[in-house]
């Protein structure tokens, strides 16, 4: 932050951090005590100051994606454990080899979304992924072959892990918490595309039907990318037929199979009129 920025006349905080790493070595400097206490790590991640870091992980994003102009994002789950087609011979299973075209699908649907996101000044329906590989590489790198930018919402994982290579490094995200993660991925979305996947995500898909379900979210066009696949995995009548769902709730979600199948399902789609709140 430069002069001409500041709203106040204080000191800045930057400024005491050079002068502090600057002061006398003595035993009382080395002392973790005399630390600034916003940049003492070891103050920072003890466990009575959760809630400030829950603050942070909200903030930081919050206002980098303000400071970056994005508006709204369509976002994209799907399995990490898609591989490209080209590569669908290194798949742990013959049957996620064959889920290896979704990988494609991702792509084209992230190139054709960006594409009207940039027709339309960059700003509203960026490509949002939780940053990985497989399928969230896909939407990451069809944005980036469009031309535009895209988020990349990543998380610390015990095993090492990275962004893919075609997050915008801007909008290169990395979360401690899951919680603030799953906010961020819904804050902005205008749209939720589900591809197949695993317990992540599924837990994703479920939580926003959940808040649409439970009115705690405004109803958003939520895409099931192929129909075999989830009726394969999920029970929807039984669910339908046990009383646990009602039948309104079957019409939270529609399947698509194609991008551009997904893309004229977002062009049609108009919220549709409250009903009673089946409880």
């Amino acid at each position: 932050m430069n002069e001409e920025t500041r709203k106040h006349p204080l000191r800045h905080s930057e400024q005491d951090l050079e002068t502090a790493d600057r002061v006398p070595d003595t035993p009382q400097s080395r002392s973790p005590a005399y630390r600034l206490a916003f940049a003492d790590q070891d103050f920072l991640t003890r466990e009575e100051l959760r809630p400030i870091r829950l603050q942070l992980e909200l903030l930081k994003v919050q206002m980098s994606l303000d400071e970056e102009g994005v508006d709204s994002t369509i976002v994209l789950f799907g399995g990490a454990r898609i591989p490209e087609p080209a590569k669908k011979d290194t798949a742990r299973t013959p049957a996620l080899a064959e889920l290896s075209h979704f990988y494609d699908e991702a792509r084209r649907f992230a190139h054709l979304m960006t594409e009207r996101c940039l027709a339309d000044g960059g700003r509203k329906g960026v490509i949002c992924t939780g940053g990985g590989p497989g399928v969230m590489e896909a939407g990451n790198r069809g944005a980036q072959e469009a031309g535009g930018r895209s988020v990349g919402l990543n998380i610390v994982l015990p095993f090492e892990q990275a962004p893919n290579a075609y997050v915008t490094p801007e909008l290169s995200f990395n979360f401690h918490y899951f919680a603030l993660r799953k906010m961020h991925f819904l804050m902005r979305a205008e749209a939720l595309c589900v591809f197949p996947g695993g317990f992540g995500t599924m837990d994703e898909m479920f939580e926003t039907l959940t808040l649409i379900q439970t009115r705690r979210m405004k109803r958003i066009p939520v895409l099931l990318f192929g129909r075999a696949f989830w009726d394969s995995i999920i029970n929807w009548a039984a669910l339908e037929a046990s009383g646990t769902i009602s039948s309104t709730d079957l019409e939270l979600f529609q399947y698509v199979e194609t991008a551009e199948e997904a893309v004229a399902a977002l062009e049609a789609w108009t919220p549709p009129p409250l009903g009673p709140l089946v409880r």
